[in-house]
């Protein structure tokens, strides 16, 4: 078998030059994706099409080699594998029914894998066309930030009428948070079965939560979620990233028992030097230094590969790349990694 690095690094080893890959890597910067995009229909239908989702999921590793290929779906599959309506529109992003309580207690999980059959048929394939050295990684969104959305009925720029909901009807927020938590788990442990070599557990909107609701909402059900995913592969890594949660992150690894850390772009380096002394952590160029090219992008990524060289590393972006990305961009970026002395 080809060998994976990024698996290397997950169990703890240091490998130089660091292994890359970038969060929304199969994406609108790459004109062969928007090419597929256009055939798809919908964005729903292209992350229900296994043909088509194959396609743009090996698209950047055809193009820049990265370590790891990362299964094209969406975090919102997952409300919408329990019977929630959901749409993507152009420049707005995802729009669902805003769930109250009668909703929460309606969900229905009976025919949640046969729903996102067609995105294990996906795993599936990329794991018998994928390079061999290219590790493959499925994910889900944690249940606080598919919870935000879910709430909401669209994504906002703090959360509010999340934690607002959390705070005033506490018992019916816990009922949505355990349900996400054991079907994204459920989730996750038929991605590994086809085929995944590692998991990303996605908290994006963890960083706009107090400590005591950072606790209850993002570190417990992860808990929850890693542990029951371990009950059936206990040997498979699972990367978790809680965007924002500064001061947070240390406890969180301990805590919910994930492998390696994501870490987002405001960690500081001296943070992220001492979170890696207790495993792997990922990350974590601010994904506008890769818009921005030049000078930058060298100095931003020279930093990161020069503070984490000496433990166990993924070089990553600090969030997913945005689509005005210069591809060209991309490129000097992993020259500049693979390169460094």
């Amino acid at each position: 078998m080809g060998h994976r690095k990024i698996l290397d690094v997950l169990r703890g080893e240091t490998v130089f030059p660091p292994p890359v890959w970038m969060m929304r890597q199969a994406g609108r910067y790459l004109p062969e994706y928007r090419e597929i995009r256009k055939q798809a229909g919908s964005f729903l239908d292209l992350c229900y099409n296994p043909d088509l989702a194959v396609e743009v999921t090996l698209q950047p590793i055809r193009r820049f080699g990265f370590d790891a290929s990362i299964l094209f779906s969406d975090i919102l599959v997952v409300p919408h594998a329990l019977g929630r309506d959901l749409r993507f529109e152009e420049g707005r992003g995802p729009i669902l029914t805003p769930i109250d309580v009668d909703g929460i207690g309606k969900l229905e999980a009976s025919g949640f894998h046969d729903h996102l059959a067609p995105v294990y048929e996906t795993v599936r394939r990329l794991r018998k066309e994928l390079p061999e050295e290219t590790t493959l990684l499925g994910f889900c969104g944690a249940p606080w930030t598919v919870a935000t959305y879910m709430i909401a009925g669209h994504g906002t720029p703090d959360q509010a009428p999340a934690r607002m909901f959390a705070l005033e009807q506490p018992e019916a927020f816990s009922a949505l948070i355990d349900c996400l938590a054991d079907c994204s788990a459920d989730y996750l442990i038929r991605q590994i079965d086809a085929g995944a070599d590692a998991v990303q557990i996605f908290d994006s909107w963890a960083g706009v939560l107090d400590e005591l609701s950072f606790e209850q909402w993002c570190v417990r059900p992860v808990a929850r979620m890693v542990a029951k995913v371990r009950e059936k592969h206990p040997d498979t890594p699972i990367i978790g990233f809680p965007k924002g949660a500064g001061a947070l992150y240390a406890g969180y690894r301990r805590e919910t028992g994930v492998t390696a850390l994501g870490l987002d772009w405001t960690v500081p380096l001296g943070t992220a030097r001492r979170l890696q002394a207790e495993g792997a952590v990922q990350g974590n160029l601010d994904p506008l230094r890769l818009i921005a090219g030049g000078k930058a992008l060298h100095e931003g990524v020279d930093a990161i590969v020069d503070a984490l060289r000496h433990g166990p590393f993924i070089f990553n972006l600090g969030h997913g790349i945005t689509p005005k990305t210069p591809v060209e961009h991309v490129e000097a970026m992993l020259k500049r990694v693979r390169e460094t002395e």
